[in-house]
């Protein structure tokens, strides 16, 4: 009888072909850096035209942000539409929305792209007058329970004069005189009303504001967005910041301040609070 000779050698050696269920796959460097090149991309696109963080500067609207608070803006929601972005939430500026945008009608020393937040007092078409810390739009005088306060000695007399205490020690900024001279063209019966592809901003800190009542209305393409909430907030003061804006050394200094009181400094409540 014949008998088969099997090399069983070779049936022990020779590499399989099917993949082994828990050998783990080895990443190569090019796929390592394809994948990091990939988390960068979609970060400095969400960074960049959905989402923005910034640091507030000053108590122009306290107290709904503070001096401190760090927030995540909204890019898209106030964006113009896009096709290609058609999944996107789009709508248009609504009385009472907290906005951020470029400073209007910026004059020297100010840089052209300095970033503001206010609130939309009013949009196009709107009937504004401010009386003694009262907002009355379209004749009706408005409940505003987010904004403080106007102080005895600096109620504004209309929306088109700030309250006294709301210029500088140094008297009114330069932006005032561009305002000054607009304003005419705008008042009707003593009400300011808003023009077309504008809206009308003020802090809610109404006594100590730089808003609308000094540079006018803001265009509706100096919108960059809306903020949603408080990422962080740190204790801070506006002399503090100001110093920081200012040097080197002063940033340099607040970075050592803020890692050693981080935990007792930090405003935790504040934290992921939503911004209305």
């Amino acid at each position: 009888m014949k008998t088969e000779i099997v090399d069983e050698h070779r049936e022990l050696t020779e590499p399989s072909t099917e993949p082994r269920p828990n050998e783990p796959e080895v990443e190569t460097p090019l796929e390592s850096l394809a994948s990091i090149c990939t988390v960068l991309a979609i970060g400095l696109f969400l960074m960049t035209f959905i989402f923005q963080n910034y640091v507030i500067p000053s108590g122009s609207m306290e107290n709904t942000l503070l001096i401190g608070d760090h927030v995540f803006v909204d890019r898209m929601t106030f964006a113009a539409p896009t096709k290609w972005a058609f999944f996107m939430h789009y709508r248009d500026i609504r009385r009472g929305d907290v906005i951020v945008f470029l400073k209007p009608n910026p004059q020297p020393p100010d840089p052209p792209d300095i970033v503001l937040v206010k609130r939309a007092i009013a949009i196009p078409g709107d009937h504004l007058h401010l009386a003694h810390g009262i907002v009355y739009l379209n004749g009706v005088a408005q409940n505003e329970p987010y904004a403080r306060p106007v102080q005895n000695d600096a109620d504004p007399q209309d929306a088109y004069e700030p309250a006294r205490d709301d210029f500088p020690a140094n008297g009114a900024p330069p932006n005032l005189e561009v305002w000054s001279e607009d304003l005419p063209n705008h008042v009707v019966n003593g009400d300011l009303v808003v023009p077309p592809g504008k809206v009308f901003a003020m802090g809610d800190n109404r006594t100590h504001s730089l808003d609308g009542r000094y540079w006018g209305f803001v265009p509706r393409e100096n919108i960059l967005g809306r903020p949603l909430f408080n990422y962080w907030s740190f204790e801070t003061t506006a002399d503090q910041m100001d110093q920081q804006q200012a040097n080197l050394g002063a940033r340099v200094g607040s970075f050592f301040t803020t890692a050693l009181h981080i935990f007792d400094k930090t405003r935790w409540k504040r934290t992921l609070h939503l911004i209305k």
